[in-house]
């Protein structure tokens, strides 16, 4: 169990699909559409069904099922701008983009919606996206480098004048964004989430960014990923918040959501995700220590591209709910969740799901007052 900071209520994010094919590589039906109209829909059911995030998805060329992608920044700002509340964080990749213009963007699309964009720092997994662009596929390591500088470089422009910066991948010189973000002394908009699972990922979310995003784990693994990324900021007197993807399957009864898990995986695409398994999991097991995103991804694992299988969402609304307190026991602060039927999946859980976390949070928190009062 979290010997630290426990979030008073877990927050919710859901995967914008803005890439065809959906979330799980599959012949399965998916009631889900990768336009803009269902997503519009979509944005603002989430945000009235207690979603407090969506993280855009990027892909820049067709691969492993998803033919058709809609770029992250854009649409993120067209969501942002057909929502009230929902804060809409964008992926971007280093390498693909030059830090100082994505800061420019990012102070447009703060001012636009209010405060509510926010960008996660993608360090890359997809070689092709890179070479066939013309850019250079570095190391992994290297990749996390020049994420490094690519988070303190958006950090400065958006809070600083007059910004220098000289470093291996990026030099800026004498450079004042205006106008700025909407931000606060205490919290600088826009949010910056960094993704990943290695150690390399967790260095960089501990000394830079206010998230860290994990790929699917149980327990033990968000345990010990989480002791490590407070390890780091402790070290930099820094605290990061910690997101979780999970797929979500919450069904009337237990059996009826393990067979929509069954019948998922019977109908995967295997081409599909044997080409997505070869090319992510040389990033996972290219790091020193061999624990980067995929390493030990499963074919079924990888029927969802980001170990959302391994957390385990899946049954009925109470056991969900259950399991998500048990997570933000342990200090998950946010769920980031995929479903394979957006739009009613949404619907289900913020009847069905969400009331039952808040009620569990609740008796905790009152057990927690109980105890401390004698």
């Amino acid at each position: 169990m979290s010997t630290e900071r426990i979030a008073d209520a877990v927050k919710f994010a859901y995967w914008v699909p803005n890439v065809s094919g959906g979330l799980v590589t599959s012949t399965i039906e998916q009631r889900t559409g990768w336009d803009y109209e269902y997503n519009k829909k979509l944005a603002q059911t989430a945000e009235n069904n207690g979603f407090e995030y969506a993280l855009s998805q990027v892909r820049y060329e067709a691969s492993y099922g998803a033919e058709f992608q809609h770029e992250s920044t854009s649409f993120s700002l067209a969501l942002l701008l057909a929502t009230e509340r929902l804060k809409v964080i964008a992926a971007v990749h280093p390498g693909l983009w030059q830090p100082a213009v994505l800061a420019k963007l990012g102070a447009t699309a703060d001012h636009l919606s209010n405060g509510r964009f926010a960008v996660n720092v993608v360090s890359g997994w997809f070689k092709d996206e890179f070479t066939h662009l013309g850019e250079p596929w570095l190391e992994h390591d290297e990749r996390y480098r020049r994420s490094a500088e690519f988070l303190q470089v958006l950090r400065k422009i958006w809070t600083e004048d007059d910004v220098d910066f000289r470093g291996d991948f990026y030099r800026i010189h004498d450079f004042t964004l205006k106008p700025k973000p909407l931000n606060t002394p205490e919290r600088p908009n826009p949010e910056l989430f960094q993704g990943g699972n290695s150690s390399a990922a967790q260095e960089n979310a501990g000394r830079y960014s206010d998230w860290y995003f994990s790929n699917g784990k149980d327990f033990a693994g968000v345990t010990e990923q989480l002791d490590n990324l407070r390890r780091v900021a402790r070290d930099h007197q820094r605290e990061v918040k910690f997101g979780l993807n999970g797929f979500i399957i919450a069904r009337d009864t237990e059996k009826e959501a393990r067979d929509t898990l069954r019948e998922i995986i019977e109908k995967a695409n295997k081409p599909a995700v044997e080409g997505f398994k070869g090319a992510v999991q040389q990033a996972g097991n290219s790091t020193g220590d061999k624990k980067g995103m995929w390493a030990d991804s499963t074919f079924e694992d990888l029927v969802q591209y980001n170990d959302g299988f391994k957390t385990q969402l899946i049954g009925t609304p109470e056991q969900v709910a259950e399991r998500i307190v048990a997570y933000r026991r342990r200090g998950v602060d946010l769920i980031l969740g995929g479903f394979l039927h957006f739009q009613e999946d949404i619907e289900y859980f913020g009847a069905r799901v969400l009331p039952l976390v808040r009620e569990l949070e609740a008796a905790e928190s009152n057990d927690q007052q109980l105890v401390a009062s004698h």
